[in-house]
């Protein structure tokens, strides 16, 4: 496999999403809300900047994964629908490297415009006067690794299905993603068997998103261990390695007659 393969892939690719107008849309809705916090904020007479600080990181995560789902699952399509897939595997370049290139490129794209709401936030928190701890570092730092696990996600279903029914799977996983720690313990409880069973296979099974979830801990100043952000980065990378794995075996025997 050749990184500088996988990296041309990756620029053509940041090239191609940067041009995609629901990119923009999305993230100047996210703009939106999160300047939208200062005036949420002064409707209430007590903790104001924690709920200013709650939507606006809300704002960032939501918004990201909204782009890593509708704008990422249509990056392969595109190129089997417009038959340029033909000619860039005709090249030196295997499938996997094209798949890795493909998420590589869209992990930075959102990175980038994560960076853009990340500035905003700052600068809307800089002029109510709302504190900016370390933790908001780390809150910042896990939102960034769940996007790129959405990314992963997203390039999965992407790999074998429509950009519709990719979008819908993608969107399924994260929600249940976020839900995954309840089913465990709901299921836990259960008086059937095999109920408990299916259940802690699906918690294992899906992403623990609400593992990269600091947002209360930021926006209330409450205590991080450094735990707290090192297993949840752990978590990710592993988790994302997976998935791009499980991918790239399926676009390696995919069919685009």
């Amino acid at each position: 496999m050749s990184a500088m393969r996988v990296w041309t892939i990756a620029t053509n690719t940041v090239r191609e999403a940067i041009r995609s107008r629901l990119l923009y849309s999305l993230l100047l809705f996210a703009i939106l809300l999160i300047v939208s916090g200062l005036f949420l904020s002064s409707l209430s007479y007590v903790e104001a900047d924690r709920i200013m600080q709650d939507v606006g990181l809300a704002a960032i995560r939501l918004f990201g994964v909204a782009i890593a789902i509708f704008v990422g699952v249509g990056l392969i399509h595109k190129e089997v629908d417009r038959r340029t897939v033909y000619t860039i595997l005709s090249k030196p370049l295997t499938r996997t490297e094209f798949l890795l290139g493909k998420f590589t490129g869209l992990v930075l794209t959102i990175w980038l415009q994560m960076g853009i709401m990340v500035v905003v936030f700052v600068g809307v928190s800089r002029a109510a006067g709302a504190p900016l701890t370390a933790v908001h570092g780390a809150a910042f730092l896990l939102i960034a690794v769940e996007l790129a696990v959405m990314v992963a996600i997203a390039t999965f279903f992407s790999a074998f299905t429509t950009p519709m029914l990719a979008s819908f799977f993608s969107a399924g996983v994260w929600l249940a993603g976020n839900l995954s720690r309840e089913l465990r313990d709901i299921g836990a409880q259960a008086q059937v068997e095999s109920v408990r069973t299916v259940t802690e296979w699906l918690y294992h099974l899906l992403p623990d998103l609400e593992g990269f979830n600091l947002q209360i801990e930021a926006a209330h100043g409450l205590v991080v261990t450094g735990a707290d952000v090192w297993l949840p980065v752990i978590y990710g990378a592993g988790y994302t390695l997976v998935v791009l794995v499980a991918a790239a075996a399926i676009f390696e025997r995919r069919d685009f007659r």
